[in-house]
């Protein structure tokens, strides 16, 4: 069973700002998110490995999960609790074999297959997208909340939803049947380019019900 923390995943929109990233999570973690994951293609490992150090600082006593984007050797290294990895990273099993039992691995999924190689590694948890229409990938074709909770109801590992989420998908998926329905969500502008984190992450919390 996933651990309750992942049920909303908070994930950085790249563009590299640490200070902005620290305001919005600082708000996040009031309105109750409990996980983020550092998207920053543009950050040096050294860099990934500083802005992790800074959010430890930040979240002390909040008891959240950190997580980073592709980059398994920071994670290793001690600075966040794990990992997410996808088709173009290091392969899932390698990044299982670099971060032990201890520290979580995710796997970026868009089908079947894709969630097979998550159990297969040995993956904690994977995130299939893009299940409704994003911004962030406009090209992308979204999956839909039928075909999303057909691939989650087979999937070997926890799934999260990721790709357009808002607090209509999420009672959608709250009202699934429990075998078809996510473990939880994962939601990059939403709450990134709220005027109001704090809020906006309480109310998609709200609205998964649970």
């Amino acid at each position: 069973m996933l651990d309750d923390r992942l049920r909303l995943i908070l994930v950085t929109d790249g563009l590299g700002d640490l200070e902005r990233i620290e305001a919005v999570v600082r708000a996040a973690w009031a309105g109750g998110c409990r996980c983020v994951q550092l998207r920053e293609p543009s950050w040096t490992a050294a860099e990934m490995w500083a802005a992790c150090l800074r959010l430890r600082g930040a979240a002390s006593g909040s008891g959240s999960v950190l997580l980073v984007n592709d980059r398994v050797d920071v994670a290793a290294s001690g600075v966040a609790d794990g990992a997410q990895v996808g088709r173009r990273s290091l392969p899932p099993d390698a990044a299982r074999a670099a971060l032990g039992s201890e520290r979580l691995l995710g796997y970026s999924a868009h089908d079947a297959e894709e969630l097979r190689v998550a159990g297969a590694a040995d993956c904690d948890f994977a995130l299939l997208s893009p299940v409704w229409s994003t911004s962030c990938k406009p090209d992308a074709r979204p999956l839909g909340a039928a075909a999303a909770s057909a691939l989650t109801a087979r999937s070997p590992v926890p799934v999260l939803w990721l790709g357009g989420v808002t607090e209509a998908g999420c009672r959608e998926l709250a009202a699934l049947p429990k075998s078809a329905r996510p473990s939880g969500v994962a939601v990059m502008s939403a709450i990134m380019n709220s005027d109001d984190p704090e809020r906006r992450a309480g109310e998609i919390l709200a609205a998964l019900g649970r």
